[in-house]
């Protein structure tokens, strides 16, 4: 045997005072550190995506405003009603939505493309951007170049 039985080694732990201090906690420290700052990562990264889906679909509804507000006036008929109603066309939804998205101040996304530009009924004009987003700082927590895709569709009103 090793000379020491369990005996004595019971009755020297019992002896330890609970009040010592012996040990560190810097590695609580560090653990409690290294928690918060993947908080503070994975939070402003969630903060950027969401913002960065905000602007995009910012642009989407303005680009689709403009192709809705497109439509030539000798394209307005009468309806069975008496109501004047404008019609639009693909093309011109298109042409709107593209030279939108020249002239808007907050298309700089990465990326950002015109998917589809089109006019279900004729009245309403749909877009349907596409630009991918960048966390703002690189990290194993979140993944680089998520895509984003919005659809916004407005309608041609004329009174």
């Amino acid at each position: 045997m090793s000379g020491v039985s369990s005996v004595t080694l019971g009755a020297r732990m019992l002896r330890l005072d609970p009040r010592d201090d012996r040990g560190s906690i810097l590695p609580l420290v560090a653990g409690f550190g290294a928690l918060a700052l993947a908080v503070v990562l994975l939070v402003s990264a969630a903060t950027s995506l969401y913002l960065e889906r905000t602007r995009l679909y910012t642009l989407a509804d303005g680009a689709a405003l403009a192709a809705a507000e497109s439509f030539d006036l000798a394209s307005v008929r009468p309806t069975a009603e008496g109501t004047l109603r404008p019609r639009l066309t693909d093309p011109e939804v298109r042409a709107a939505a593209a030279d939108y998205l020249e002239r808007a101040p907050g298309s700089r996304l990465e990326q950002l493309r015109l998917v589809a530009a089109s006019t279900p009924d004729g009245l309403s004009a749909r877009v349907t951007l596409a630009a991918a987003w960048a966390p703002p700082v690189l990290s194993v927590l979140v993944p680089e170049g998520i895509p984003l895709r919005v659809t916004a569709t407005s309608r041609s009103v004329f009174d």
